[in-house]
């Protein structure tokens, strides 16, 4: 095996995952890449930080998770669509809440970070962390797609 170490890029951070336990760590690709300057040139330091390191933003400090007009919720890092407004819901738990992604938006994978396991969810265009998906949604996905609103950007819907 290739002794890799974390270089601070989701790549490096993947591979310190797998260091040690006799596997290689995963290639991923993406249709829009970008170095770790370009997306610090792009994003905010906070939208880096969660889009590009797997950070996580404060709950209740996004204006995104109380806004609930007609329109479409966007990747901060590449503009791809992710969620349509009317899956919205106000799960109480300080973070912008969905009942499920628009179609091939989104994709998941295992997080064992913080001693526990959970499902992340990031944009299947840019890789961009965007939050974690939850069994504990309503009707009718029964799923909670908690997603960081710094990772968001909202489209308002265009009036006729």
């Amino acid at each position: 095996m290739t002794d890799r170490k974390d270089d601070g890029s989701i790549t490096g951070a993947i591979a310190s995952l797998f260091k040690g336990k006799g596997e290689e760590a995963p290639a991923e690709h993406f249709p829009v890449e970008k170095t770790d300057a370009e997306w610090r040139q792009q994003l905010s330091p906070e939208a880096f930080y969660v889009l590009r390191q797997h950070g996580t933003e404060r709950a209740g400090t996004s204006p995104l998770d109380k806004t609930y007009d007609p329109g479409t919720y966007l990747c901060a890092g590449c503009g791809q669509a992710l969620f349509e407004g009317k899956t919205k819901f106000n799960s109480g738990t300080g973070w912008p809440s969905f009942y499920a992604p628009m179609d091939h938006a989104v994709e998941t994978k295992t997080d064992r970070s913080f001693f526990m396991t959970r499902t992340e969810v990031h944009c299947s265009r840019c890789g961009g962390h965007l939050g974690h998906v939850f069994d504990d949604g309503p009707a009718p996905t029964g799923q909670r797609y908690c997603m960081n609103g710094v990772a968001l950007k909202f489209e308002p819907e265009k009036k006729a």
